[in-house]
This record gives structure tokens, C-alpha cells and sequence, in this order.
């Protein structure tokens, strides 16, 4: 008689085999006891494999393994297979792709991409927009391409080399690699899609899959932006600075504004990134002031007034050295350099900005970032965008992403509002044409793939 069992051990769960005779009862016994590791599971149906095609993703021994080698055989490869639950996973999925005229639609037959040893892959629930999607063309667009980045959803597998411990189940945020003409299949507005193993941030179960979909983008550049580009010491979110200085913040309304002046917020709040002990400046339209100065912003202007700058530059006493420009347009550009003081400064773009409004001010620092160069990975769009891989930036927003996932548990840190429709991945490409429009403020234009029961 053939016979499975499935064993749970911490968080694995082992598939053993094993063949007991009818003897008896206790023959029965001894023989389960000594029970042997299988290279495949057998056609029981009591188990699925993790996946149809034959892929497969190996766990370390277990530590008490060659101390029972009397009892077990380990498989000849010294992994075992991990059937962390029955997942179907399939080989094609629903996805938003680039046709061969470059246009985005949805097709049902993109293929389920081939998970990486340092990803995890992820059942998507809801996919969010970001300027940069309005930014895909022309060359940008690879035909064939899956969409997207931002995205919220399950586990169900865990690449082979990742160190964070993930549970197959668990709710997961995180950016994938959109558009990508190396890694075609990478994108996030699909049913499936691959998220960096170390970087990917669990959702807390008071939050939504929607409002979780608002944070990878926004948290990916903000740490890029203010602690990579603008070198102000990571060490800033353990301890605060010992004296206080003001950072502009063009933009404040967008959910990398958000994001920003959250982390750069006043010492006397409770928030553990807000005692950076810096004082965030920011610009937005009138109607949103409060809006932002809800999320810690000291002072908001407006960007539409001829003397915003200058005004800036007053309150500041002219001795702003920080601006963080979340629009990146010669006209944000233009009224980041005037806000900064006579010594200069650092200003950073989202985007590559005017040479030559950069050149107005040589005295000041200009720098741009772009989100995805968190993931540590090459990128493969045109120049100015091209970079070669960079696995050192990625493991050293490594802590900041571990605090991250601690401060959303303690609901420290808020999430931009999400504006959330229905009709699944059909109704993204809408969305792209209103963010185009610039017809949404203050909001994050958010997405529903599966419902949650």
C-alpha cells in the first residue's frame, strides 16, 4: 500500500513517502517511522505539485536531517521539495501587454514569469499607477511586455536564495519590473508577478490590498531620493538631528510628497521615521494644504504664485540646501533653484531635468532618480535611463525597508489615499489616459484584480 503524508515542520511543510505492507498494524507503524524522501511526488491527487511545469524550488536540509539518516534518505541533490500548500500555479495568465503597435491591452495568454532565486511570486489582488506609467512610449515600450509596477497580493513561492522569511499566504506589497525588454514577463499588472525577496514588504492585516498598493513607488524613490542622492544619513532615522534644517518638498500632494514629508517630520511626533529631525517645506495648490500638513508638513505654498520661490526663500531665510522635486518640470525646476538660499544646495528630480536650468545656478547639485534602481538590477530602458546593475544599493535599503515593515505594523505610517475602482486589470489603461489628463490630485489611481472575501 503506497501512502503520503505531508508533515509540517516551523514553517515548511515536507512531503514524505512511503510504502507499508499488510502485515499488521505494527509492521505498519515501523514502516512510516521509516519513511523515505521520493524525487517526485507520486500521482496520489492527495497533493499538487507547487507548479504544473516542472519547476522547482529548493529550501535548505533541515537542520535535524543528518542526525535521523538512519531513518531518512535524503534526495541525491540534498534539497527537498517545498509544498508549502497546493498552489496551482498556471503556465499563462491575464496580463496588460504591449501590442505590436505599441498600444497596452489585455490578453489572456502572457506567460507567468519564471521566478527568480532572490524573488518571491505573487498572486496579484490590486495594482496601482504612478506618473511613470504615462511615460511608457515610443521606444520606452516593448512589444510583448507585461505593464506596471506597483502591486499588492499573496505569496505563493519563494525564490531559493531569498533571506527574509516568507510564508506561502502572506499579504505582500512591492514594485516589479515593468516594461522590461530583458525580463518581458516582469511586470505588475498581471495575475501573477515577481517581487524582490528583500525589498517586498508585508501588509499589516489592518490595511487593504488597495491602500498597500499605494506605498513601493512612493517608499523605493523617497529612500533613493533622500538617502542615496541627497546623502543625508541613513543613521537619521534612529537618531534625530541634532540641529534642524528645512528640506523642500515640490509637490508635497503626490504620494512620493506624501512619503517624503512623512519621514522628514518634526521629533515631537511618535512616528519612528519622523524623528529625522528635519523640517519639511512644501508646495501643492491651495485646496490641498491641509491635506498635506496633515501628513507633517511646517509651511505650504502655493506653486502657482509668481513669488512662490521667493517666498520659500524668506521663510527659509535664505538658507534652504534641500529641494525634492516630485513633478520635475523646467517650471518646478525653476522655482526649486530660486528657493534655495546664497549657499547653494542639492536639488533632485524624478526625472532628467533642463540642462539649462540647471546651469542657471552652478552652485547647486542636481541629481535625478529613478524607483527602480532600488531593485538593484540593470535597466534596460533607453538613455538617459540605461544603468548597469547595482546589487550594493539594493542590500543597503535593506534596513530601511525592514523599519518600514515594523512602522506599518505599528500604524505609524499613512498611505496615500487611494482612489479605488473596479473592473480589474480592463479598466488600467483608463486610468493612464486620466493621469495623462493630470485630472487626479491627491489621490493614487488604485485597482482591484481580486476581490477579498
Amino acid at each position: 500500500m503506497h501512502s503520503c503524508i505531508q508533515m509540517q515542520i516551523g514553517e515548511s511543510y515536507v512531503l514524505w513517502s512511503s510504502t507499508a505492507s499488510l502485515c499488521g498494524l505494527s509492521w505498519v507503524c515501523l514502516r512510516l517511522l521509516s519513511v523515505r524522501l521520493w524525487g517526485k511526488p507520486r500521482p496520489s491527487g492527495l497533493l499538487e505539485y507547487t507548479r504544473r511545469r516542472q519547476q522547482e524550488y529548493s529550501v535548505q536540509r533541515l537542520p535535524f536531517l543528518p542526525r535521523l539518516t538512519f531513518f531518512f534518505r535524503p534526495l541525491p541533490n540534498s534539497t527537498i521539495k517545498m509544498i508549502a500548500r497546493t498552489i496551482d500555479i498556471p503556465l499563462t495568465q491575464k496580463a496588460i501587454i504591449a501590442g505590436p503597435d505599441r498600444n497596452f491591452t489585455v490578453v489572456h495568454d502572457a506567460p507567468v514569469i519564471d521566478l527568480a532565486p532572490n524573488a518571491i511570486l505573487v498572486k496579484v489582488h490590486a495594482v496601482a499607477l504612478n506618473p511613470v506609467d504615462t511615460k511608457l512610449t515610443g521606444d520606452f515600450v516593448t512589444p510583448g511586455a507585461i505593464f506596471g509596477f506597483d502591486c499588492a497580493g499573496t505569496v505563493v513561492a519563494v525564490g531559493s536564495a531569498v533571506r527574509k522569511r516568507w510564508v506561502i499566504g502572506e499579504r505582500v506589497c512591492g514594485s516589479a519590473c515593468g516594461m522590461d525588454p530583458e525580463r518581458p514577463s516582469g511586470g505588475a499588472f498581471a495575475e501573477y508577478t515577481a517581487l524582490p525577496g528583500e525589498l517586498a514588504l508585508r501588509i499589516p492585516d489592518y490595511m487593504s490590498f488597495e491602500d498597500a498598493a499605494t506605498l513601493p513607488t512612493a517608499l523605493n524613490t523617497t529612500v533613493l531620493a533622500v538617502f542615496w542622492s541627497m546623502n543625508i544619513p541613513m543613521s537619521l532615522i534612529d537618531k534625530p538631528a541634532e540641529k534642524s534644517f528645512p528640506i523642500l518638498v515640490y509637490g508635497g500632494s503626490t504620494s512620493v510628497g506624501t512619503m517624503v514629508i512623512q519621514m522628514l517630520k518634526r521629533p515631537d511626533e511618535a512616528d519612528f521615521l519622523r524623528r529625522a529631525g528635519l523640517r519639511p517645506i512644501t508646495t501643492c495648490s491651495p485646496k490641498n494644504f491641509d491635506f498635506v500638513k496633515s501628513f507633517g508638513a511646517e509651511a505650504v505654498f502655493d506653486y502657482r504664485s509668481p513669488s512662490c520661490g521667493a517666498d520659500i526663500k524668506k521663510y527659509t531665510k535664505n538658507g534652504l540646501g534641500y529641494a525634492i522635486d516630485c513633478i520635475t518640470e523646467e517650471s518646478s525646476m525653476k522655482i526649486c533653484y530660486a528657493a534655495i538660499g546664497r549657499a547653494g544646495g542639492r536639488y533632485i528630480g524624478m526625472d532628467p531635468f533642463p540642462a539649462h536650468v540647471a546651469a542657471t545656478r552652478k552652485i547647486v547639485k542636481s541629481d535625478w532618480v529613478v524607483a527602480f534602481r532600488i531593485t538593484g538590477m540593470p535597466c534596460n530602458w533607453p538613455a538617459p535611463f540605461t544603468s548597469d546593475a547595482d546589487p550594493e544599493l539594493s542590500e543597503s535599503a535593506i534596513p530601511f525597508f525592514d523599519s518600514v515593515e515594523k512602522l506599518l505594523a505599528d500604524g505609524q505610517i499613512k498611505t496615500h489615499p487611494a482612489k479605488v475602482s473596479g473592473g480589474g486589470l480592463e479598466a488600467v489603461v483608463g486610468g493612464v489616459d486620466l493621469l495623462r489628463r493630470k485630472e487626479i490630485s491627491a489621490e493614487k489611481l488604485v485597482y482591484t484584480t481580486i476581490s477579498e472575501k
